[in-house]
C-alpha cells in the first residue's frame, strides 16, 4: 500500500463515518421514516442526555492529568479570540447588510464540537482524544457564547446582558456534566459496574443518533437564498480558522494527538445552536441555517484534506 493510499484511508475513517450516518439521516427524513417531531426529540435527548452522559462518564473514569491540557485550552481561547477578530473585520467590509453581519460573523468562528468536534477526535483518537477533546470543548464554548452575544448584539441593535448569558453557559448540560465529573477524575473515583454500564448505554446513543438527527434536518433547498453571505462564512469557518489555527499550533510546538485534536475541532461545521441563537433575537434565521447546511457538508472535505496533509508531513 503507498504512503498516499494509506494517508487518504486514515483521513477517510475519520470523516468517512460521520458522511454515512449524515446521509442516512437525509435519506430516512426523505422517507418519512425520520419525521420532524422525531428530530426535535431526539436532539433533545442528545442535548439533555446521552451527550452529557458521554462526557461524564468518559471525563470522571480518565486521569485528570489526561482530562485537563491547559496549554490546549489556552491555545483553543486565543486562537478563537483572534479569528473572532479577523472574521469580524471580515464582515464589516464585505457584508454590506449591517443586520447580518453578526450572523456571518458567528456562523464563521462557531463551531460545533459537541457532536462533529467529538465525532471527529473519536474516530481519529479513540478515548483518550475523546477525553482530552471535552475540557477544551467546554472552555471554548463559554467563549463561544459570549463573543457571539457581542457580535449579534451590535449587529442587530439588540441588548441581551451578559448576566443572562453566563445564566445560560451556567445552566448548560455538557458544561454541568464536565464540571461534575471532574472531582471524580481529580480524586480518582471509580463508579460502580453496573452504573457505568446503564450510563454506556446511553452514551454510545449520542453520536449516531445525533448524526441521523442533523442528516434529516438538512434542507438543500435553502440553500440558494443569501448565498454569498453563507459562503463568506463558510470560507471562514472551514478555511480561515483552521489555517489559523494549525499556523499558531504548529509554531508552539504542538504535535501528535495534540496538534490534531485543535484541528479536528476547529474544522467542525458551524454549531446548531448559532441558528437558534439569532432566530431568538429576531435576526436571519434563514442565512444562519444556510451557514450551517454548507458547512456541515463542507466540514466533511476540508477536514479530510487538512487531515491528509498534516499526516503526509508526519505532524499527526
Amino acid at each position: 500500500m503507498s504512503e498516499f493510499t494509506a494517508t487518504l484511508l486514515f483521513s477517510l475513517s475519520i470523516t468517512g463515518p460521520i458522511f454515512i450516518v449524515l446521509l442516512l439521516g437525509t435519506f430516512l427524513g426523505r422517507r418519512q421514516f425520520i419525521d420532524q417531531a422525531f428530530i426535535e426529540t431526539g436532539s433533545k435527548l442528545v442535548f439533555n442526555v446521552t451527550l452529557p452522559t458521554l462526557l461524564f462518564i468518559n471525563i470522571s473514569q480518565s486521569s485528570f492529568d489526561q482530562s485537563a491540557n491547559f496549554s490546549l485550552i489556552a491555545t483553543g481561547l486565543a486562537v478563537t479570540l483572534l479569528t473572532w477578530l479577523l472574521i469580524e473585520g471580515i464582515a464589516y467590509q464585505f457584508i454590506e447588510i449591517r443586520r447580518d453581519r453578526g450572523v456571518v460573523v458567528q456562523g464563521g468562528f462557531r463551531s460545533n464540537m459537541g457532536i462533529f468536534g467529538l465525532a471527529y477526535c473519536f474516530n481519529a483518537y479513540g478515548n483518550p482524544g475523546l477525553v482530552t477533546a471535552s475540557l477544551y470543548l467546554a472552555a471554548v464554548t463559554i467563549l463561544f457564547n459570549i463573543l457571539s452575544i457581542i457580535s449579534l448584539n451590535r449587529s442587530l441593535n439588540k441588548n441581551i446582558g451578559f448576566r443572562k448569558t453566563l445564566l445560560g453557559i451556567f445552566k448548560n448540560p455538557l458544561i454541568i456534566a464536565i464540571v461534575l465529573a471532574l472531582p471524580f477524575s481529580y480524586f480518582n473515583i471509580q463508579l460502580p459496574a453496573f452504573s457505568l454500564k446503564a450510563g454506556e448505554y446511553f452514551a454510545n446513543m449520542t453520536l449516531p443518533l445525533a448524526l441521523l438527527c442533523i442528516g434529516a434536518s438538512l434542507d438543500f433547498s435553502a440553500m440558494r437564498h443569501d448565498l454569498h453571505q453563507a459562503l463568506v462564512a463558510c470560507s471562514a469557518k472551514l478555511v480561515l480558522v483552521p489555517v489559523v489555527m494549525m499556523t499558531i499550533a504548529i509554531a508552539l510546538g504542538f504535535r501528535g494527538m495534540e496538534l490534531g485534536i485543535l484541528l479536528l475541532m476547529s474544522s467542525a461545521p458551524t454549531a446548531a445552536a448559532s441558528y437558534v441563537m439569532v432566530k431568538a433575537l429576531g435576526g436571519n434565521a434563514s442565512l444562519a441555517a444556510n451557514i450551517i447546511v454548507l458547512s456541515t457538508l463542507g466540514s466533511l472535505f476540508t477536514t479530510s484534506a487538512a487531515m491528509m496533509l498534516l499526516n503526509q508531513f508526519s505532524l499527526i
